[in-house]
């Protein structure tokens, strides 16, 4: 029992790890403090890439390959010293999701259909073309923003590059979750009617 809530803990740390990435790096910059830093998020990192190996569903892939995608920025900082490779991680995020979901468009179940059948597995014709078209918007979402994320990488500004990337990013990416999630509410309601 203790050991099943000690290995929750470190899940939960992890996640958070990967969630304050921009905040880690910028205090590690700016303290000069990566040195002893870099190895714990490494270390958080192959963590996080060994839990996901057990988990279930169409984004499962999608995570180890963030978690691959850091843990490699990781290993290629230290070895190379050079720890401005780690500003690229919300570039190669954002790559890997549009890759996961725009390549998911030719398929027969587009992404976000694969994660609304997890819900509702006898989704109707007008729920599939729905999923089809928020695919399409999440796209667009992470080519603007991986855009805006390589943008701050080549400025050089490291404060700007941690309030995009650490802030303004995710509050984007809530309000886009939320927006899809009262658009489909409110169709729901309306199919209903």
């Amino acid at each position: 029992m203790r050991g099943a809530r000690s290995l929750k803990g470190i899940q939960l740390v992890a996640v958070l790890a990967l969630l304050a990435w921009p905040f880690l790096v910028w205090f590690g910059l700016t303290r000069n403090s990566l040195h002893w830093l870099l190895p714990i998020i490494a270390l958080l990192l192959a963590f996080r890439l060994y839990q996901v190996k057990s988990q279930r569903g169409p984004m499962r892939y999608v995570l180890q390959a963030v978690a691959l995608a850091g843990l490699t920025l990781c290993l290629m900082s230290y070895v190379l010293k050079t720890h401005q490779l780690l500003l690229f991680y919300p570039v190669v995020v954002n790559l890997v999701m549009l890759g996961v979901f725009g390549s998911s468009l030719w398929s027969s179940m587009p992404m976000v259909e694969r994660l609304a059948r997890l819900q509702e597995p006898e989704l109707p014709l007008s729920g599939v073309r729905y999923t089809r078209k928020v695919t399409q918007i999440w796209c667009v979402f992470f080519i603007l923003n991986g855009s805006m994320a390589l943008f701050t990488v080549l400025l050089g500004d490291i404060r700007l590059w941690t309030l995009w990337n650490g802030m303004i990013a995710y509050l984007l990416m809530g309000a886009l979750m939320a927006g899809e999630w009262l658009v489909r509410r409110r169709r729901i309601l309306r199919d209903a009617a």
